[in-house]
């Protein structure tokens, strides 16, 4: 059982934790940085590589019969519309002689209403003067159709109230005839017949009077409505500036390759589900942080901090293996380079006590296969690891990253420091881990952090001590006891060391 800090052994389990997030998405920030300037790049290529065509705008004024202060833009929507006919696109190819099919016509232009009463007409041609005697034509074409659809819809209602004023007249010659051919009876029902025709007459009378009225209204508003329809602003060619082009495209690609990369980091953080914060990784691996380790940086005072970060873990790790009756090993995960690092300086450390030598377990044997510098240590390969001799410190070096030969770390070390990247391995992988180990009944001592997040204050330390330390954590292997100062006999078994396995300095994929 995997041991964990008190306070979140009884805490429910998040489904997505916010904080881990975060710090994985910051953690990611190449990937959204790279993506943002790409977006940026893709910005000013589009704007650089495919400007837009010449353009001519002009713009209409539209008057309406039906026009209302409270119209939602209804009116002008139609207009917009009407201008996307066949029947308008073909009256501008006329009037231009060109044998471009309407359809064709029809997509290198659009309208757009300003508001409830201005059209505004965009046309793209092969050149600016084109594109302008385009627009010229259509903006012609579209004040002609609405005229006449003005004068044929005054002239619609005009024939149809002077059509009911005729009818109205021949009724009203219908009633006077009556009237007139009436005979001149005495008594009460002639004499309310005879006023009920004089009433129908003058009932007759005013109708038609106000029909001859509407008539001549409607007839009336045509012109004021044809003078009120007009080009306001002649066809000109729109400028385009390529800075202002490729800003404004710079600025939007930009801004979506931002998101883009957010939302890839964010989602391949909660995807891949590898721990971040100190206290994830103690609580998956069984085991306290006991220092973190900058990586290098190109920077000189980030350089010096990590110089002076490596020294102090140099130095707590040397007081580490001097109190151990067991040799201890260095054991990495994601961090191959610096867990070399670490194991020559203490290595070097450990040399003020006597001699030591460095076992090489890691993949490719990148220790035993460097050239030595004045005052290194001696290094080993792990295949010669069951010859050295017990005289000198072994301080061996191996790697719990996948491909790794577990029944092989006991040999490099009864006890062992993890050296582990954040967000290199896996919950999954950390288990494996710490599974391995116990079944190997190597102990660990403790975790060395390296790249840890800045910003990170979680806590990385188990609270519960060693009583709850996975299967066989605490227990130490039975190694083979010195007699008479002389080296024991190494198993008989030779340790087959783990087979190269890529550079785990960057992430297990």
């Amino acid at each position: 059982m995997m041991t964990s800090t008190t306070s979140e052994s009884s805490a429910p389990l998040a489904l997505l934790d916010l904080q881990t997030l975060v710090v994985a998405v910051r953690r990611r920030r190449r990937l959204w940085f790279s993506m943002a300037f790409l977006g940026l790049l893709a910005g000013v290529a589009l704007a650089v590589l495919l400007p837009p065509p010449p353009t001519a705008m002009t713009k209409v004024l539209v008057a309406h019969q039906e026009d209302q202060p409270s119209d939602p833009g209804t009116l002008i929507r139609t207009d917009a519309a009407l201008l996307h006919t066949t029947r308008i696109a073909g009256e501008a190819l006329r009037s231009l002689k060109s044998p471009v099919k309407p359809e064709d016509f029809m997509r290198d232009y659009e309208g757009l209403g300003l508001t409830n009463n201005l059209l505004q007409i965009t046309v793209t041609a092969d050149s600016g003067p084109e594109a302008v005697v385009r627009a010229q034509a259509l903006a012609d074409a579209f004040v002609a159709d609405h005229v006449r659809r003005i004068r044929e819809a005054a002239n619609a209602e005009a024939k149809a109230l002077l059509d009911q004023r005729d009818r109205m007249r021949a009724e009203l010659a219908q009633v006077n005839e009556t009237i007139g051919d009436g005979a001149p009876e005495s008594g009460p029902k002639a004499s309310a017949d005879m006023e009920s025709l004089f009433a129908r007459r003058a009932e007759l009378t005013s109708r038609i009077s106000d029909f001859d009225q509407r008539a001549a209204d409607a007839r009336v508003g045509t012109p004021r409505l044809v003078s009120g329809t007009q080009i306001v602003d002649a066809p000109r060619v729109v400028r385009y500036s390529l800075p202002k082009t490729a800003a404004t495209n710079a600025a939007i690609g930009l801004a979506l390759g931002l998101a883009l990369g957010l939302a890839v980091a964010a989602v391949g953080a909660v995807v891949a589900d590898r721990p971040v914060l100190r206290r994830e990784i103690a609580a998956h691996l069984g085991a306290s942080v006991i220092a973190e380790l900058p990586l290098g940086s190109a920077t000189p005072w980030r350089r010096r901090r990590a110089r002076s970060a490596r020294e102090r873990l140099t130095t707590s790790l040397a007081r580490t293996v001097r109190g151990s009756a067991e040799p201890v090993s260095l054991l990495e995960l994601g961090c191959a380079r610096s867990t070399g690092v670490i194991a020559l300086d203490l290595a070097r450390a450990l040399g003020a006590d006597g001699p030591v030598v460095v076992i090489d377990g890691l993949p490719g044997q990148r220790l035993a296969g460097r050239r030595p510098r004045p005052g290194d240590p001696t290094v080993v390969s792990g295949e010669r690891a069951a010859v050295a001799s017990y005289r000198e410190r072994p301080l061996g070096v191996g790697s719990v990253a996948p491909g790794a030969a577990w029944t092989d770390l006991p040999y490099l070390g009864a006890r062992t420091v993890l050296v582990v990247r954040a967000g290199h391995g896996s919950t999954a992988w950390l288990h494996t881990v710490a599974r391995q180990l116990a079944d190997q009944r190597v102990a660990v001592i403790g975790v060395v952090l390296v790249d840890a997040d800045p910003r990170d204050r979680t806590d990385g330390t188990l609270w519960d001590g060693p009583d709850s330390a996975p299967r066989g954590r605490s227990e130490r292997p039975e190694l083979p006891e010195r007699r008479n100062g002389t080296a024991p006999q190494r198993p008989e078994r030779q340790p087959s060391w783990a087979a190269p396995v890529p550079d785990n300095e960057q992430e297990v994929r």
